[in-house]
Formats: structure tokens, sequence, C-alpha cells
């Protein structure tokens, strides 16, 4: 569904991806792993058009994304959920998911989806009218992934949504993801808490260092060696 070609990308003179190949099937959550540094986030950002590509090519069903800008991405069905729970900390928990519904053909479901949010995240049905800054972390990032999903995207792309939170908070989210799965959402989702990601993923990769040093099936993989990848114990 989503494929990604020798892909290379980073920050004015510094490369961060080095020929990048990435495949993404669609209904399934495949999850990204590797040390801070390996270019996951990038990777992300340049999926979005936050960091435009130096070589390589990006395609969503076939068709090249790099003709739209990053505004552009959610009408063509591809969602970031950012690292670091970034909601509108002046806006009420709902006003933060009616932001999520900025794709024109996605508005006159607005209603609909503001309800299935509430489905999916319950908590945040009580606290709909406080303001999104006043939130525990765990609930901000609910906040963050409920206004993800206004958009009713193909894809969905999850920066670290375990970062800084509390255990019982981790695995609640994680039953989100399960359900969102589920339901057919392809999720492409970023996370060093590896027992967690293999948890719930079809497929794994592993980046270390801008590049791909493994590929595998969720099932397949050896948490033992994978530890030692991510440590650079193992080449």
């Amino acid at each position: 569904m989503l494929e990604i070609r020798k892909l290379r990308a980073g920050y004015g003179a510094i490369n961060v991806l080095w020929d990048v190949d990435l495949s993404f099937a669609e209904k399934q959550l495949t999850t990204i792993v590797g040390p801070n540094g390996a270019g996951k986030s990038t990777l992300l950002k340049t999926i979005m058009g936050l960091v435009p590509p130096s070589q390589g090519e990006i395609t969503l069903r076939g068709q090249s994304l790099a003709q739209y800008r990053t505004w552009d991405m959610a009408e063509q069905g591809v969602v970031l959920v950012p690292e670091g729970r970034l909601v509108f900390r002046d806006m009420s928990v709902e006003e933060n998911l009616i932001m999520g519904a900025f794709p024109k053909q996605k508005r006159g479901a607005m209603t609909r989806n503001i309800e299935r949010a509430y489905e999916l995240f319950p908590r945040l049905k009580e606290r709909r009218k406080q303001l999104a800054g006043s939130l525990s972390g765990g609930e901000a990032q609910m906040v963050a992934m409920a206004r993800g999903m206004m958009a009713e995207p193909r894809v969905l792309l999850i920066d670290e949504p375990s970062l800084g939170l509390a255990p019982v908070i981790v695995q609640e989210i994680f039953n989100i993801l399960r359900k969102l799965k589920n339901e057919g959402v392809t999720i492409v989702l970023v996370e060093q808490n590896t027992h967690m990601a293999l948890s719930v993923a079809e497929r794994v990769y592993m980046m270390r260092s801008g590049r791909v040093v493994m590929d595998k099936p969720a099932a397949e993989v050896d948490v033992t060696k994978l530890h030692d990848l991510y440590f650079a114990l193992e080449g």
C-alpha cells in the first residue's frame, strides 16, 4: 500500500536516511524500532513532506506523494500523530478533535467521527469540555490519536505513543491500537518499547544509523537477537 524505495533525506548538509526501502501492507500494523538517532522520526516526517527527500520515491497505492504538500496529506489519507503529544493546549478536547476533521470531504462526518472517538477513548468523552493543556500525559496522547482518526486515514503514522507514560496507560494505548488495526486501519508505528510493539505488529523493521538492518514478520522475531541488533551487538 505505502512503498518507500531508495529514500535519502536529512537536514541541510546532514543526511539521516540512507537508501531506505520499506513496504507497509494495507490493514496491517507495521512497527519500526531502533535506538535514538536511528532516523525513525525523520522517516515519518519525510513521508509527510516535512523533510524533503534528496533521493528516492514514496508511493501510496502506486501514486507518488512527491507532488503533495504536508497540509494536503490528510486529504490523501495519510495522517501523522507526532511524538510529544502535540495538542492545542488552549482548546478543549472536543475542539482538538474538530481540528482533526480538516479534509473537506470528511467534515460532513465530523459528528459521527467524534462519537466514534469517544467510543474508542471513553475518558475523552468525560473531559470533552476540558482544556487539552490541563490533561495528563496519557489523556493528551489519547487526544492526539483521536484527532488523527477524525480524518478517517487510510494510513496512520504514530510516533512514540508510549513515551513517558505509566505502564497502565501504555497498555491502554496499545489496546486501542489493536482495536484500530482490527477495524482495518493501516498503521505505521514507531516505538521504542519493543515488547509492546511486537505484541501488536504483523511486520517489524529495525533501523540503525539511518538504515534498515532488519525486516521480518513479527512472529519470527527473536527478542534477544532484536535487542542485540538494537544495541549494535550483532551486525
